[in-house]
């Protein structure tokens, strides 16, 4: 499956800004069973969120122009 590229680059914040909603909703939810639920799902979103933006950043550091002369 393609992403246009706005869309593929804003996928971590997408994850992270629905992981800290989840989070906050958790601390009002009135039901136990759903205030556990959203606050595991908000820490999943902003692990995914985490772990998506450290990933592509080292990816492209590795690929960048500097280390590619660095190297050879």
């Amino acid at each position: 499956m393609w992403l246009a590229k706005p869309v593929y680059e804003a996928l971590p914040f997408c994850y992270i800004g629905s992981g800290c909603c989840a989070l906050a909703a958790s601390a009002w939810a009135e039901n136990p069973y759903w205030s556990e639920g959203l606050f595991v799902a908000g820490l999943a979103g902003l692990v995914a969120g985490l772990v998506l933006l450290l990933k592509r950043r080292g990816y492209r550091g590795s690929r960048s122009r500097k280390r590619f002369e660095e190297a050879g």
